[in-house]
């Protein structure tokens, strides 16, 4: 939708000129997404993606490769300090509950004793990390001196089927799990090559998704259930 890459293009641009302005330095939150529907597995950063640029997706993908393209026209041509992260599928506690995400979907739908929706024939592969290896991989990035793109992502790949078999591990053996037809242009496959930020920032994830996956169902749970009144107020989206 045009929101997406309005938000994607004219949000980069002005927060650049506020970080011109301000002497700053600027921070590109960027997406495996910018990879598409990959030919190259796993993924490195040198890699251009494969992505259709007419494609339902494409409003986020392009716009984010916009982005990325803002940020170094900034940094080549008007020397701002710049920082381009990558960023893979992410997952953890005080996520917004129904944020349409395939952690948070599956979550929410088995501790409701829903189906677990999956797409397609759950083939399709993804990589999980947990907030806390991403959010020291972006400490990482902006304190240091390399300017990036940096993937951040854990590299365990698990097919949508293998994901939904954790959560049923974790939350309900006897969970459902209901097929539905693919979306347009889901990427078949998705992993990170964090070769260099292993490198370069000394950063790689420590958090198996088996490790992490407990404390965001423990999250869930009791926002669903519980009272969180007094807590709402704090709550994060990831």
């Amino acid at each position: 939708m045009e929101r997406y890459h309005k938000t994607n293009v004219m949000g980069t641009m002005n927060m650049l000129g506020l970080a011109k302005r301000v002497g700053a330095r600027f921070l590109i939150t960027s997406t495996s997404e910018v990879y598409g529907d990959p030919l190259q597995h796993p993924q490195a950063e040198t890699y251009w993606g494969n992505v259709n640029p007419i494609g339902v997706r494409s409003c986020y993908d392009e716009g984010k490769r916009t982005a990325e393209t803002l940020t170094m026209d900034y940094h080549r041509g008007l020397n701002i300090e710049v920082r381009i992260a990558r960023i893979f599928n992410t997952y953890g506690p005080r996520m917004c509950i129904d944020d349409g995400r395939v952690v948070s979907n599956f979550v929410a739908q088995a501790l409701r004793k829903e189906p677990m929706t999956v797409y397609g024939d759950g083939k399709q592969t993804r990589s999980f990390q947990f907030v806390s290896d991403l959010v020291e991989g972006l400490m990482r990035l902006m304190e240091g001196n390399h300017v990036g793109p940096f993937n951040l992502g854990n590299p365990g790949e698990f097919t949508m089927l293998e994901l939904a078999k954790v959560v049923q591990e974790t939350i309900d053996p006897n969970a459902k799990i209901e097929f539905r037809p693919n979306t347009e242009d889901d990427p078949h496959k998705r992993k990170p090559d964090i070769t260099k930020a292993k490198q370069l920032l000394g950063w790689e994830p420590v958090v198996s998704l088996r490790q992490g996956l407990p404390m965001m169902v423990d999250d869930f749970r009791q926002r669903i259930f519980g009272d969180d009144k007094q807590d709402s107020g704090n709550l994060l989206t990831i």
